[in-house]
């Protein structure tokens, strides 16, 4: 059996990061599944979906820091929208996950939550995410 759900994701900035961890618990809630997996995926070019740290607020801005420091905005890019550089961060941070889910959560380590990813905000954004239930 799968459950299959659309949030949306408001993003106030340019590069963010957007706990979106008790989101999805809810959503597993809602749907009742103790065992199975929880598939999420961005449908955006510019933005992203990833599974870090969640209890020093300064790892995440590492993170957008490290990746504006790896991925910067270049004039030789021939991109017309000039956003080539939040394409680079989303290619390297990736547009999905998967989590096991047992006892009715996400089966994450101690310090680990998951984080929309924006690179070219701000913007108003989607996120697929579909609950499968062990037979």
């Amino acid at each position: 059996m799968t459950f299959t759900h659309t949030l949306t994701v408001k993003t106030t900035n340019k590069r963010t990061f957007v706990d979106i961890t008790n989101r999805i618990n809810d959503l597993l809630d809602d749907a009742g599944v103790k065992e199975g997996t929880a598939h999420l995926f961005v449908p955006h070019t510019t933005a992203g979906v990833t599974i870090n740290e969640n209890a020093d607020p300064d790892v995440l801005h590492d993170l957008s820091e490290g990746l504006k420091d790896a991925f910067p905005n270049q004039s030789k890019f021939k991109h017309m929208e000039g956003n080539s550089d939040a394409h680079l961060k989303s290619s390297v941070i990736g547009c999905d996950q998967t989590v096991i889910v047992t006892k009715g959560k996400m089966l994450l380590g101690t310090w680990q939550g998951i984080y929309f990813a924006e690179f070219d905000g701000p913007r108003t954004r989607k996120l697929h995410v579909r609950i499968t239930k062990d037979a």
